[in-house]
């Protein structure tokens, strides 16, 4: 019989690892893999706040039945509808059918629509309360927070939220679950690539709900994915990340990110990051498009203020790859960036115009004379790249 893992007292994590999913939400890679955490209370009733993918169901079963040791499930509370977490709920209806599902009203449509259940569902008001005995959940709705039923349940005697994405991380947990029990460091990178990934479109319902939630005490925030934060620099560190993110705030630095077929528009990225290094800018990414998963790309540009973007022509568009890229930063809305951009062609160009037209539907800041090459490098389309990086590094320094 698997065993829960015991957090505190009265508190059990029967999460699940998951190190054989390739992509998250079949679009971001997962080298480290991923949790899916579930918690659960024992009390004088008992609560479980979400469930795991269905791939899991057997192990967070057993883990569930352990934890319980006898005692009857007497309450689900989702916080978050989306599969990786509510996956295993037709089952464990199956397994306890007198378990009363907790959520607001999009969660019940939700709940009703994923798996077809109606009965036993509990519909809650935002800052309704439910007793446990000793323990007392509030909850808190927090709508596109990434989904529209998302919400957060606040334990009020050990000061214990229940975020369900919010806060999470990719990765999995190798034995420790806690910031007290691993490097929490390892984690900060794949927090800010999981919230550019999947929360970045929604920094204003992020913010209404940190707002929301600024006057609740916090000792423990048991997230859906990643760590469990316990540590008082922890949680202020991981709450101001999400905080900074929201608020779309980048740090000194510039990410060049270009598509390149033959090392020609290459050679532009490189030459304005050397303008840019010798201008005493030290944090500078370089990627090629082609080579590096958007993923990692779009974390870089909610890290820094920076953003270049380089594209060939390719059949009298932008490189397919670098379409892509611009496609999912507009989705994302994203706010307060200094833009600059270059391109190149052989016979005719048009990628410098379709960047331009992206450049117009954004509210970036545009930075500096966009350069053209034709064909290959010479000294005038040298020189243009020169001035592009230091009139970026300017910008950039006028900030400090």
């Amino acid at each position: 019989m698997l065993k829960p893992i015991q957090i505190k007292e009265d508190l059990y994590y029967i999460g699940v690892n998951d190190r054989t999913k390739a992509l998250f939400e079949n679009l971001w890679p997962l080298p480290k893999g991923v949790s899916y955490n579930s918690y659960l209370i024992v009390d004088q009733k008992t609560a479980l706040f979400d469930t795991v993918d269905i791939c899991y169901s057997d192990i967070f079963l057993q883990k569930l039945e352990t934890a319980l040791d006898g005692k009857e499930l007497n309450y689900l509370v989702i916080n978050h509808m989306e599969p990786d977490h509510s996956g295993s709920l037709r089952l464990l209806k199956t397994k306890y059918p007198n378990i009363q599902i907790v959520g607001n009203k999009r969660t019940a449509d939700m709940v009703s629509g994923f798996y077809g259940i109606t009965d036993g569902v509990l519909v809650i008001e935002d800052g309704e309360q439910l007793s446990l005995g000793k323990h007392n959940l509030v909850f808190y709705l927090t709508p596109m927070v990434h989904w529209p039923e998302t919400m957060m349940t606040y334990e009020t005697t050990e000061k214990m939220i229940f975020s369900g994405d919010a806060f999470g991380t990719f990765g999995t947990l190798d034995g420790g679950i806690t910031d007290k029990q691993l490097h929490p460091e390892r984690y900060y990178d794949e927090m800010v690539r999981y919230y550019s990934n999947v929360v970045g479109k929604f920094g204003s319902p992020v913010q209404k709900a940190l707002q929301k939630l600024g006057h609740l005490e916090i000792n423990y925030i048991c997230s859906t994915h990643g760590p469990i934060w316990t540590i008082p620099e922890q949680i202020s560190k991981v709450i101001s990340i999400y905080d900074k993110l929201s608020k779309y705030e980048g740090d000194e630095g510039v990410v060049i990110a270009y598509g390149s077929m033959y090392g020609n528009t290459e050679q532009m990225a490189e030459t304005i990051a050397l303008e840019l290094a010798q201008q005493g800018i030290k944090e500078i990414i370089l990627h090629n498009t082609s080579k590096r998963s958007h993923s990692y790309i779009i974390r870089d540009i909610f890290k820094y203020k920076g953003l270049i973007i380089g594209s060939p022509t390719y059949n009298n568009k932008l490189f397919p790859e670098v379409a892509t890229l611009l496609a999912k930063i507009e989705e994302r809305d994203m706010k307060n960036r200094y833009f600059s951009y270059f391109g190149s062609y052989t016979w005719a160009g048009a990628a410098i115009k379709r960047i331009a037209q992206f450049a117009e539907s954004t509210n970036f800041e545009i930075i500096g004379t966009p350069v053209e090459m034709k064909q290959s490098m010479s000294l005038e389309t040298y020189d243009a790249c020169i001035a592009l990086g230091k009139t970026m590094a300017d910008r950039l320094i006028q900030d400090r």
